[in-house]
């Protein structure tokens, strides 16, 4: 997913967070938490936090005032971040944004009340973050990184550039849930229609 697409995803989380909270109760100090899978000083993660606060600030939340916000730069490391993700949800914050995951994951296993917004993650169904995605239960939703029938465009475009294929191998880790749909797609694709045949790999 591309930078500007990640920023405006943030927008609609803040835009959309701001709307029902007001919706719900009158003015008073609500309390956000987000959590990073990266450290503070980078420039890519900071720009997203920024869009997110910015978007808040024009929806009317000013930190301080009606605000409070608690962030964690947790890193990449799986360790480090179930720790940061357990000290959020002791915060009992309103409503907890996380990016990627890595992040949600570790939140759920948490808490299972406090409202997690997840502005990407890939395969939140196979990830067992949301119940579908038309109804996601629970107390996790947020925004696909893309739509699984991708790979079957993408099969697609390999046989318009090559149309004399007939074999197709796919690699795949069959210990990523996005993989496995993926390739599901793929297989799919190929059952209904002539042509080559996949051949599962695994990396």
């Amino acid at each position: 997913m591309r930078r500007r697409e990640v920023i405006t995803l943030l927008g609609g989380v803040a835009a959309a967070w701001s709307l029902a909270a007001r919706a719900q109760q009158g003015e008073r100090m609500r309390r956000i938490a987000i959590i990073l899978p990266a450290t503070a000083d980078d420039a890519r993660f900071q720009t997203f936090v920024g869009a997110f606060l910015q978007e808040l600030q024009s929806s009317g939340w000013s930190i301080g005032r009606n605000v409070r916000i608690d962030t964690r730069w947790a890193t990449a490391n799986a360790a480090a971040i179930r720790r940061h993700a357990a000290e959020l949800v002791a915060l009992t914050p309103d409503v907890i944004l996380a990016v990627g995951a890595s992040t949600v994951a570790p939140l759920l296993q948490a808490t299972r009340t406090v409202p997690i917004v997840f502005a990407v993650a890939s395969d939140p169904v196979g990830n067992g973050f949301v119940d579908s995605l038309g109804r996601p239960g629970g107390n996790a939703t947020g925004f696909m990184s893309f739509e699984y029938t991708m790979a079957g465009k993408w099969l697609e475009l390999l046989k318009q550039i090559a149309p004399s294929v007939t074999r197709v191998a796919v690699l795949r880790d069959a210990g990523t849930p996005s993989g496995n749909a993926l390739f599901g797609v793929v297989q799919a694709m190929l059952e209904a229609t002539p042509g080559p045949h996949a051949r599962a790999g695994r990396d």
